[in-house]
């Protein structure tokens, strides 16, 4: 779950993750404001595209890189603020696919920029469970954002801890 606090007039989500302060050199990124509209994916509310779905298997099944190859034709195709929850996937299975790979400075700066853009997305029905993969996202690369200074050496992908996305 996520701690949801309303500083001045935006209300803000910090993830548990983030609560003991594990990967607070995330420059700044946290608390990030949230929208409070429903979204309507291309099939109308609550249905998602059905390329949506076939990334989300293709992510499932860890082909990260395919997944960005299909959420990218989605991202191009679509217009207004829903264009930087696709990119956040694109991020998501890019971070993924790096760090699988053993690139940890790409996968640290794509997981970095996965958060940024997801966050906002948490409380918005986008036909994806977001505080749950947001969760699980955070404890598989918790290691490599709380590193400081430097990335970890021999730091390699727990896979146990590969996060799952959830249509909803």
């Amino acid at each position: 779950m996520a701690t949801r606090n309303k500083p001045g007039s935006a209300e803000t989500v910090t993830p548990d993750f983030l609560d003991g302060g594990s990967a607070s050199n995330l420059r700044g990124a946290f608390p990030v404001p949230i929208r409070s509209s429903l979204s309507q994916l291309s099939n109308g509310p609550n249905l998602p595209d059905d390329r949506l779905v076939e990334a989300v298997e293709l992510f499932n099944r860890r082909e990260f890189f395919a997944c960005h190859d299909l959420l990218e034709e989605v991202w191009g195709e679509t217009l207004g603020e829903d264009r930087e929850f696709y990119q956040g996937l694109i991020h998501a299975a890019v971070s993924l696919h790096h760090f699988e790979g053993g690139n940890l400075g790409g996968a640290r700066k794509m997981a970095e920029s996965t958060l940024r853009y997801l966050l906002p997305y948490v409380t918005r029905d986008m036909s994806i469970d977001l505080e749950r993969f947001l969760t699980d996202y955070g404890e598989c690369f918790r290691e490599l954002l709380a590193a400081e200074g430097s990335y970890p050496t021999g730091l390699t992908l727990d896979e146990s801890l590969l996060p799952k996305l959830q249509i909803t």
